[in-house]
Formats: structure tokens, C-alpha cells, sequence
């Protein structure tokens, strides 16, 4: 008999991740191919259906039987009816996508949002695993949070649940691309920490390296990372506040500075701490294929819907 697999796919501005997934949380086969928004939605649509079911093809072909098909794109997603309602990156406006899918695919379908899909998989699969409650920060051009409370993402009534980022963390601070000022992202994002180090030093250099030199003691890269740690902690103090979890998984591009962020960062976090219960700090453990892996776990939850 074949081997049960679903078809997940991981939609970006710049690329999509596909793969195959057993129900073990295995990936199979994988693949990256790139997203080309510029040539229009109808066009990146296209592409998702193509690959969709090009991957189904490539199951069949080894021996592997696909069973379900979970995407999970950017923006404003109504995981409830399915339709990506909007998406600064793609250009998606109220696409229907999980009936496309499925109705191309002929098996059962699921859509989710790219951060909230990556939340499920750490809670899951990754470094949440064995909590029953756990908030997932991805920290990278953005930041957002997904809450997962026993294995399920709360998407909140309109799918935009977990805008950890638009907390605003510094009254009349940086420009917000909502157009706030001070909110978490535009001072404590990788991005932030990028540009106020490029402001300040006249020199160009991402996340990362501003994190390498303040440890080195340039002080201008010290005074950047110190400032963008310490609105994390406001911010994710905030967090706990709200949503009270036992395990905090930080992600995204800057949290590859690791023990440089992490433990700093618990530092800051625990002086706040009043009524608070502080919880366990860590790193993401799935890297890049955490959203891949949660539009598997999407797909699955959905065959099993449709079993039982």
C-alpha cells in the first residue's frame, strides 16, 4: 500500500516552499520555487495550483498517495471560509484558495496564515513541544505572534489575531508601516535594528552583525541591540500579560543571534516581571521550514476532519 502523504506549500513574497508530509511530520520530498509576484495574483494563483498539483504527480510517482493539500500565505487570511482576504506581498484580494485547491486536487484542503501555520509547528513539532501553551514570536522584517493552546492556533474573530508587532512600545517613536509610530516592529524588528544601526554608524549591516559588533563592543552596534532588546521585553511583557504561556519561542531572523538575544533578552524580561509567571525561553528549533511544515499539519487536521 502507499504510503500516506499531504501536499503543503508555504507561500512567500519571494519564494514557496512545497513539500510532501507523512503523518509523522516527515518531509518526504521538497522543493523551492519562486513566487514572482510582479507578474500579478491571477498569476501567482496559477502558480499555486500548478505546483500543488505537480507535487500531488510527484507523490504518485513514488509510491507516495496524497490525502490532503494545506497552503498558508501572507496578509489577512479567513482560515474559517478559506479565502485569502489580503496580501501586501502577493496581491491577494478574497481568493478562494482552499476551494481551488481542493477542487483541483480532488482532496480535502486547508488555507492558513504563514505565521500562525509556523506557530503551529513549533508548538507541535518543534521547540514547544510537550507545553500545552505556547506563544510564537517570529522576529524578522516584521513581528508577529502566534498563540497555540493545546495543539490549536486562536486566530481571533477576524483572522488577525496575534499582531504582536503593533503594540505600540515607544509613543511617538519611528514610523509604523500602519501608520503609528513607536509600535514594536519599527523599533525592535530586524529590520529596525538594521536601519538604526545604518542611521547612526553611516554603515550598512544587517541584524546579525549588529548583534556580532555590539558583543564585539562597538558601541554604536551595543546601544542599537541593547535599545531593540529592551522593547522586546516591553512588548513581549505584554504578551504574557494577554496570553499567559508557558513556553515563549522566539524566531525569525534575529533570533539567529541566539544565546546573544536569548539571554539578554530573559534578563530584561524577568526584571519586569510583577504578577507575571515567567516561562520557559527558546529559540526557534525549525528554522525557514517552519511554515511548510505547519500548511502540512493544517492539511492533515483536515483529513482527519473529513475521516472522522
Amino acid at each position: 500500500m502507499a504510503d500516506d502523504v499531504v501536499v503543503a506549500l508555504d507561500v512567500g513574497g519571494t519564494g514557496i516552499k512545497c513539500a510532501l508530509v507523512d503523518s509523522a511530520g516527515r518531509v518526504r520530498h521538497g522543493e523551492r520555487h519562486p513566487t514572482a509576484p510582479q507578474r500579478g495574483p491571477d498569476a501567482v494563483v496559477t502558480t499555486i495550483l500548478d505546483l500543488s498539483a505537480d507535487l500531488a504527480d510527484t507523490a504518485g510517482r513514488t509510491g507516495l498517495r496524497p490525502r490532503a493539500v494545506g497552503v498558508v500565505v501572507p496578509g489577512i487570511v479567513d482560515e474559517a471560509s478559506g479565502v485569502a482576504v489580503w496580501s501586501a506581498n502577493v496581491g491577494f484580494r478574497d481568493v478562494p484558495l482552499r476551494e481551488l485547491v481542493g477542487k483541483r486536487l480532488g482532496v480535502p484542503a486547508a488555507l492558513g496564515h504563514d505565521v500562525r501555520a509556523g506557530g503551529l509547528a513549533e508548538a507541535r513539532l518543534g521547540a514547544g513541544r510537550g507545553y500545552r501553551h505556547v506563544l510564537v514570536v517570529p522576529i524578522g522584517t516584521g513581528i508577529a505572534a502566534a498563540h497555540v493552546v493545546d495543539g490549536q492556533v486562536f486566530t481571533g474573530a477576524h483572522g488577525a489575531a496575534g499582531e504582536l508587532g503593533h503594540i505600540v512600545v515607544r509613543p511617538g517613536g519611528p514610523p509604523c508601516g500602519c501608520g503609528l509610530r513607536g509600535c514594536l516592529e519599527a523599533v525592535a524588528s530586524a529590520a529596525a535594528v538594521a536601519r538604526r544601526y545604518a542611521e547612526r554608524a553611516e554603515d550598512a549591516a544587517g541584524a546579525d552583525r549588529v548583534a556580532a559588533l555590539a558583543a564585539s563592543g562597538d558601541p554604536v552596534a551595543a546601544a542599537v541591540w541593547h535599545e531593540a532588546i529592551d522593547a522586546l521585553a516591553d512588548g513581549l511583557l505584554t504578551g504574557l500579560a494577554l496570553f499567559d504561556p508557558e513556553a515563549l519561542v522566539v524566531g525569525g531572523g534575529l533570533a539567529e543571534a541566539g544565546d546573544a538575544l536569548l539571554d539578554p533578552l530573559g534578563r530584561a524580561l524577568r526584571a519586569r516581571l510583577t504578577f507575571h509567571r515567567e516561562p520557559a525561553l527558546f529559540r526557534a528549533a525549525l528554522g525557514d521550514g517552519a511554515g511548510v511544515l505547519g500548511a502540512a499539519l493544517i492539511a492533515q487536521d483536515a483529513l482527519n476532519r473529513e475521516c472522522a
